[in-house]
């Protein structure tokens, strides 16, 4: 018997660390390979790692609450599988494929290739043994993701990546999928270490000591403690002021033209596309054209460099059930329609609202538009999402008397308006570009073709 380290696997573009938030297996149970053993959190979705192997979990390195750094060893497995001490993931990938490691062997031992990265997608998991064993085979991320996977939710297993290659590498088609995600080839450094708040631990409502100068407990307060989502997203929020220089910019656009285009196609779509066609899509649509006339609005800062990104994806926030927010990405926004998005945002909308989207479908965004019109706000000022350097918020709809210029003269007539805010990073978004921004999206709003089609 030996000993495996079972590791914290990579959990997206971006992700360094997640949060342990429970235990699917006990020591001393058996776990088979590609069964899930614990689960994690990362900036906003939980998500269940299996092991690479079978056995019995032996020991548990962390209990839930802890955080986790991306490959790091989270649990002990005995396996049957002689791993060697160093626990080596390509020394493991040796024995998962049958080589010996003789001095014969090694002298005619292959050179590792060096394809593209390897990297999980929202489509699949991999493993990080699955990865190693496309790595040194040299199978490219398109091939593998054309391998049919026998694990759970289609997962490739070992067997199954060891299976193609023994049979030639000639059972996979390419994949004939209707988006390619584009995986970004720079990556930003984290702003700043993660900084911890501190929680007061309240043992009884009287003998609870506020751990910030100011507050008072007085009988019948209630303390509730953060939950995990709530301590992420004010973290975030710190990290955020303390970065960026905060601006806005405000306009008032008249959308009568698309509230008209809305009531007239939405029920028309529903019952054709058997979605709904709200706002946002429309919004998003726009949003993406604006980021093309005006490309350094879709950058991110790293130290004193300026990253100008080439792909336009746009996070949406989405309001869960539990009062907290999350930023699913519509990746390579400007590629899709009106009704393209429509599907998208309702499909990501959804998902989000009850926990269900992947690792990788809540980064690499390049810019985020927020809707505080869904609560009735008149207008908001949103926080920059990090490492962007502008966000959109949306204001409520609402019909107010506006003056129309007329060949006859100007009249006084019921429009259709909402309030858009631009908040932008002063440091590399200066006053003109990001009021410009802001105006030429409400120029498209305003100047809106009644006659599109959808």
């Amino acid at each position: 018997m030996a000993l495996y380290k079972l590791k914290l696997p990579h959990m997206g573009e971006g992700v360094i660390e997640a949060t342990l938030t429970g235990w699917l297996k006990e020591v001393g149970d058996r776990i088979e390979e590609d069964e899930a053993v614990f689960e994690v959190a990362t900036d906003k979705v939980d998500s269940e790692v299996p092991s690479e192997v079978s056995g019995i979990l032996k020991e548990k390195l962390f209990q839930p609450g802890d955080v986790i750094k991306i490959g790091e060893p989270v649990a002990i497995i005995e396996t049957d599988a002689e791993i060697p001490d160093e626990d080596d993931d390509l020394a493991f990938l040796k024995i998962a494929t049958g080589e010996t490691g003789s001095e014969e062997d090694k002298k005619e031992e292959k050179p590792v290739q060096n394809p593209e990265l390897i990297t999980s997608t929202k489509e699949r998991f991999y493993s990080p043994l699955v990865r190693n064993i496309a790595k040194v085979e040299g199978i490219s991320q398109e091939e593998l993701d054309a391998i049919p996977g026998t694990g759970r939710d289609g997962r490739v297993t070992k067997d199954d990546i060891l299976n193609y290659i023994k049979s030639g590498r000639k059972q996979a088609q390419p994949a004939q999928t209707g988006e390619k995600v584009v995986e970004e080839k720079v990556q930003t450094k984290q702003a700043s270490a993660p900084v911890d708040i501190p929680q007061p631990q309240a043992k009884s409502a009287s003998g609870y000591t506020p751990s910030t100068k100011g507050i008072i407990i007085e009988p019948g307060d209630e303390i509730i403690e953060m939950d995990r989502m709530r301590k992420l997203i004010a973290q975030h929020m710190i990290d955020s002021l303390r970065i960026s220089a905060h601006v806005q910019s405000f306009v008032e656009a008249d959308v009568t033209k698309i509230v008209r285009w809305r009531n007239q196609v939405k029920n028309e779509f529903l019952k054709r596309e058997g979605e709904k066609l709200t706002f946002m899509p429309v919004f998003i649509y726009f949003l993406a054209q604006t980021i093309k006339d005006y490309p350094m609005i879709n950058v991110q800062v790293d130290g004193d460099k300026i990253i100008k990104k080439k792909n336009i994806n746009i996070g949406m926030a989405v309001a869960r059930p539990d009062g907290n927010l999350i930023v699913p990405v519509i990746k390579n926004t400007d590629q899709y329609t009106i009704a393209g998005l429509a599907k998208k945002v309702n499909d990501l909308a959804h998902r989000a609202r009850h926990n269900q989207l992947k690792p990788d479908e809540i980064v690499g965004g390049t810019y985020t538009v927020t809707n505080m019109g869904t609560f009735g706000n008149l207008a908001g000022s949103a926080i920059i999402n990090q490492p962007q350097v502008a966000i959109m918020s949306l204001g409520v709809i609402r019909k107010v008397p506006s003056v129309i210029e007329t060949p006859e003269g100007d009249m006084i007539g019921i429009r259709q308006k909402m309030i858009l805010t631009h908040s932008y990073d002063h440091r590399v978004v200066d006053g003109m570009l990001g009021g410009l921004f802001v105006r030429r999206f409400a120029d498209y709003l305003e100047n809106f073709d009644e006659n599109m089609k959808v």
